[in-house]
């Protein structure tokens, strides 16, 4: 089994910050990409950023010059830095990552159970 845990969500005024963090846990044998998405109430799930094994990063254009993923393989951790928060940032943040799991020949994607940021004007 794996489990991605999410922390690091909560209220912020306009023009505050915010770091996501999401762990991944249980039998993995190595990790793909990992990634951010968000989703708001009535709206569909968007990626906000992802990040390969090996560094190389994308944005959505939204979160571009503001939020800065990273991960640490050794950790099995990924990262959301998330700096100038507008309110149309508020959304359910959903971590992501493609798994190989120790049982598998293949990647999975498996998700996190989503942390809420609220960004107040």
């Amino acid at each position: 089994q794996v489990q991605l845990v999410e922390s690091g969500g909560g209220l912020v005024q306009s023009g505050g910050s915010l770091r996501l963090s999401c762990a991944a846990s249980g039998s993995i044998f190595s990790i793909s990409a990992m990634g951010w998405y968000r989703q708001a109430p009535g709206n569909q799930r968007d990626l906000v950023g992802s990040i390969s094994s090996g560094g190389s990063t994308n944005y959505a254009a939204s979160a571009k010059g503001r939020f800065t993923i990273s991960r640490d393989n050794a950790k099995n951790t990924v990262y959301l830095q998330m700096n100038s928060l507008k309110p149309e940032d508020t959304a359910v943040y959903v971590c992501n990552a493609v798994v190989r799991a120790k049982w598998s020949m293949g990647f999975s994607n498996y998700w996190g159970q989503g942390t809420q940021v609220t960004v107040s004007s």
